[in-house]
C-alpha cells in the first residue's frame, strides 16, 4: 500500500489492492482481513471506507464475513466453484480486457470525429 496522508485510499483502492493480493495467492482462502477499524485508523481513513471495500471484495465473492469473528477470503469447499483466488484472477484480466476495449472505443471515437470533420460541406471561401 503506498497511499499517503495528502491522498488517503478510497473504497475502490483498497478493495483493488486485496483482490491483487487474493489473485496472487498471497490471501489464501481462510486468510483475515485486518478489522475494518484497524486498518481503517492505519490508513487514516473513515471505517465505512474500508466497510464499503469489503463490501466490493464480498460482490465479487472473494471474501466472507462471519458474525464476530471478522473478513475472511472465501474457502470454497464445494467442486466446481472456483476459489477467490481464481475468481481474482478472472476479474483482473476481465479489467484488462474492458480497458483495452475502452481504448479501442477513445480510438475509434477520434476517427469518427475526423472523418466528420472532413465530409463537413465547406463554403465558398473553403472553410
Amino acid at each position: 500500500m503506498d497511499w499517503s496522508a495528502e491522498t488517503p485510499p478510497t473504497a475502490k483502492d483498497i478493495a483493488a489492492y486485496y483482490r491483487q493480493l487474493i489473485a496472487d495467492g498471497e490471501l489464501p482462502p481462510s486468510s483475515q482481513l485486518p478489522a475494518a477499524r484497524s486498518l481503517a485508523k492505519k490508513l487514516g481513513v473513515a471505517t465505512m471506507t474500508v466497510q464499503g471495500a469489503y463490501t466490493q471484495l464480498r460482490a465479487d465473492g472473494l471474501v466472507e464475513s462471519r458474525q464476530g469473528s471478522g473478513t475472511y477470503v472465501r474457502d470454497v469447499e464445494s467442486a466446481g466453484a472456483p476459489s477467490a483466488q481464481e475468481t481474482a484472477m478472472g476479474l483482473r484480466e476481465l479489467q484488462t480486457q474492458l480497458h483495452h476495449v475502452t481504448s479501442q472505443l477513445a480510438e475509434l471515437s477520434e476517427r469518427v470525429a475526423h472523418l466528420e470533420d472532413e465530409s463537413a460541406p465547406r463554403d465558398a471561401n473553403g472553410q
